[in-house]
């Protein structure tokens, strides 16, 4: 006799984008995509319990697994309750819990931790859960927020020590939109105890704590995050970093690495890295390991497609892997040592290079500056920071760090910003994209590199325009019409008119007369007499004085008529 099954159409298996059929046996559950594909069993060993609520498409029932795993089923119809909870309770000794969500919409509730989800209750029913499965990183935001940061498609895989995580993100591939972020803002005090919902332990369940911290603490232990497949390979403590900006410890594991920080906690494939470069800073003090991820970082709202490290050029590390002799023989045979004694740089991009298998690109050697550097200090905006020409790609760096292909470039202009007090010295690089895809401008630039610049990228292949030269030949023929135009104007006669000036040298002031001697003595002369006794002296003395400029006066305007009446310009 064959063992009886039930069947059920147009289920979705956690929250799949196409429906399929759904059976259920004594000995387990399956699930089939109708389209055809890869489909999912789950034992009856494996079900620890089973919950009926409403869902998006219809009735939905979730199977609490025992390794903390949750399968979520959708598209059941309300007459199959009676169905399925016969089922569950025959063949699977489970209840099928009958559960109602809370519908008020309010945002302020309780957050429990289950066993395999976090829970957001509102009046003793939940409003929401979140699989422990779909959360990637978490970090305290503010004084009383903690962000919860959600697994995106199969970034995140391979996230922890058991199976269910391995499946890390996958329901979040279900749709076009994603939801990436949530913040929380817990305020005042609590304990573990009433943080858990269970019943106190100990002294320490029983102590009480920043309620925002511990909710942090809980949520890092549930959901396993920052928890990787392995021991540490390596570790370096205290990673200054220029993109994000702070200080990182990193912690180096066979499948990824991990950024330990005060406020953010990050943990990244190494299949995430796509380009590994090792950039001289021009101060010829440090070194600039600059990362690109795929996807990227994200802070908040901020995305940081590049990691960018800072480290002193004379710092030496000692370091031992640890790693097996049967490891290093086989596995990482020829791509790492069990020994490093060297500059911290190299140590650092020697392991990065074995463990994640990346190319290391370094600078150009076709191209230095005036001062035999590889990084040119420019700008973008009001940024500051270095562009690197490499083989195949521009790199400016730290922030914003960017990153531009010569494939993708169709030309490259030098200009020089006009009115700009330092316009002799400095000039513009402006790179074209190709098919619209915009424009990024260099400012700033020493002008004793443009020569080095210019031979460079018509040695890539590149299109370059020189308005600088453009815009010093135009000057130039500017200057010499200049000088031919004043050298074709002739001047005829001895002496050019001046216009107005001849005539304030010739003409006399009427109007002026000067001071008497006997007006100068009253006033400087100590001995002069004041009782008038001398006045009519000084009478006559005036009048001789008067006659005399009368008949200078005269004098002049005789010879003024006498004088030849100037020649004119000859005109034409």
């Amino acid at each position: 006799m064959a063992a009886p099954i039930e069947n059920f159409d147009n289920i979705y298996l956690d929250l799949s984008k196409e429906n399929g059929k759904c059976r259920f046996a004594e000995n387990g559950l399956g699930w089939k995509p109708a389209g055809g594909g890869d489909a999912f069993t789950l034992d009856q060993s494996n079900i620890g319990g089973a919950q009926w609520s409403r869902a998006a498409k219809g009735y939905e029932v979730k199977i609490l697994q025992r390794n903390s795993g949750i399968t979520q089923l959708d598209g059941f119809q309300q007459e199959d309750y009676e169905r399925l909870s016969k089922i569950f309770k025959n063949w699977y000794s489970t209840n099928l819990e009958n559960k109602e969500h809370s519908l008020r919409g309010w945002n302020w509730g309780k957050a429990e931790f289950g066993k395999a989800e976090l829970s957001f209750n509102v009046q003793n029913r939940p409003s929401f859960e979140i699989p422990y499965s779909e959360i990637s990183n978490t970090n305290l935001a503010g004084r009383n927020e903690i962000a919860v940061e959600f697994a995106v498609g199969d970034a995140a895989k391979a996230n922890g020590h058991n199976g269910a995580r391995g499946s890390k993100g996958k329901k979040a591939t279900a749709g076009k939109d994603q939801l990436v972020e949530m913040r929380f803002y817990i305020p005042g005090t609590t304990t573990r105890k009433e943080a858990e919902g269970g019943d106190a332990g100990s002294d320490a369940d029983q102590e009480e704590k920043n309620a925002v911290t511990l909710f942090y603490d809980t949520l890092i232990e549930k959901a396993e995050i920052g928890e990787t497949a392995g021991d540490t390979i390596a570790t370096f403590l205290d990673v200054l970093h220029l993109t994000p900006r702070g200080r990182f410890d990193i912690d180096m594991y066979d499948a990824s690495f991990r950024l330990r920080g005060k406020t953010y906690d990050y943990k990244i494939q190494y299949e995430a890295i796509k380009k590994f470069m090792v950039l001289p800073k021009p101060d010829d003090l440090h070194y600039m390991l600059c990362i690109g991820l795929d996807p990227p970082l994200r802070q908040g709202q901020t995305r940081y497609p590049f990691l960018v490290m800072q480290f002193k050029q004379d710092e030496e590390v000692t370091l031992d892997l640890n790693i097996t002799e049967e490891e290093l023989n086989g596995k990482y045979k020829d791509k790492l040592q069990s020994h490093y004694e060297q500059p911290l740089h190299q140590v650092v991009t020697y392991i990065f290079k074995g463990l994640g298998n990346k190319k290391i690109t370094t600078p150009a050697k076709d191209f230095v500056t005036h001062r035999n550097q590889y990084g040119i200090k420019c700008s973008i905006k009001a940024s500051e920071g270095f562009l690197y020409c490499l083989e195949k790609a521009f790199m400016f760096v730290p922030k914003p760090a960017t990153y531009i292909s010569y494939e993708q470039t169709q030309s490259i202009t030098f200009s020089r910003v006009g009115g700009a007090v330092s316009a002799l010295s400095t000039f513009d690089i402006t790179v074209l994209l190709k098919n619209g895809a915009g424009s990024s401008q260099f400012s700033n630039i020493n002008r004793e590199d443009l020569k080095a610049l210019e031979d460079f990228f018509k040695l890539k292949g590149l299109r370059v325009k020189n308005e600088i030269d453009e815009d010093a030949n135009l000057l130039a023929a500017a200057l010499r019409d200049e000088v031919m135009d004043s050298s074709e104007e002739e001047v005829v006669g001895p002496k050019a008119e001046r216009g107005s000036a001849d005539e304030d040298e010739e003409s006399v002031d009427d109007d002026f007369r000067a001071e008497s001697d006997s007006d100068v003595a009253e006033e400087y002369d100590s001995n002069h007499e004041s009782d008038g006794s001398g006045s009519d002296e000084s009478d006559v003395d005036n009048q001789v004085d008067d006659d005399d400029e009368e008949d200078e006066e005269d004098e002049d305007a005789a010879d003024a008529k006498e004088e030849p009446p100037k020649k004119k310009k000859k005109t034409g």
